[in-house]
């Protein structure tokens, strides 16, 4: 895949990089952090808040980039993301960013002309695959889109290093039994890790309130809420959409 991507890129090759030294299960964990930092900035609006939005969401791309070569190579599959340089991984998910959020935007304008009062949460489809969505359909929607960028990281690998959106559509639709399976499953996961980091959340909560522990102390443990659920997220999200694929080639053949 890296030889395919640096054509369509044009990059010159470089030496193997890894996103969080050895630790292969942490790979994500310094994207999930930059990405959290920019949405507390977005969430404050004004002028820095759409700009923080487009680095948020290129992070969690790049935690995604990082996780499903984990994902894929422990499915059975080969992938070279983790060959590609840390510049080839910004071209990548900056030709992947603008691709997807032309789709958040028509199905946001398109929920909002239907009457859908939450379509405007439509527009964090790529957020919500590491992150909670706001509402329940757009938990479903955040593991449709997370599909569309898995197919669109495959499809490059095979189709010289080209990101098309329509194509990986089509793909969807054709292999839509598995993958549409996945999403809805994956879908379903999301709704109960809401319920269950809203439990743990409140629980977080009250002990802030109660606990006589140092402040220090009070802000790792929310610090660790927050990005075991951003990294467990990602990877349930990873499995699930890889198995579903995965399926679809085996029962195809």
């Amino acid at each position: 895949m890296s030889v395919a991507l640096r054509k369509q890129l044009e990059l010159k090759p470089a030496r193997h990089e890894t996103s969080f030294g050895p630790f292969k299960l942490l790979h994500a964990l310094p994207w999930l952090i930059l990405a959290a930092a920019m949405r507390v900035i977005a969430f404050g609006g004004g002028a820095v808040a759409l700009p923080a939005i487009i680095v948020a969401d290129i992070s969690v791309l790049l935690a995604f980039f990082a996780t499903a070569q984990q994902s894929i190579e422990a499915a059975g599959g080969q992938s070279s993301l983790g060959e590609l340089t840390f510049g080839e991984q910004l071209r990548l998910s900056f030709s992947i960013l603008w691709r997807i959020a032309l789709v958040m935007i028509v199905a946001a304008l398109g929920s909002a002309a239907a009457g859908y009062g939450a379509a405007l949460h439509l527009m964090a489809g790529l957020d919500g695959m590491a992150f909670d969505q706001f509402t329940h359909p757009g938990r479903f929607w955040s593991a449709w889109i997370a599909a569309l960028v898995l197919l669109m990281i495959v499809r490059a690998e095979r189709d010289d290093g080209k990101i098309a959106i329509f194509p990986a559509i089509g793909e969807f639709a054709r292999r839509g039994l598995w993958l549409g399976a996945a999403v809805i499953v994956l879908g379903l996961v999301n709704v109960a890790l809401a319920y269950g980091q809203e439990a743990v959340r409140s629980a977080i909560w009250n002990f802030w309130q109660t606990s006589s522990a140092t402040q220090f102390t009070k802000n790792l443990i929310y610090f660790c809420f927050i990005f075991s659920f951003a990294m467990l997220r990602l990877w349930i999200t990873l499995t699930i959409l890889t198995l579903g694929l995965k399926q679809s080639y085996v029962r195809a053949d």
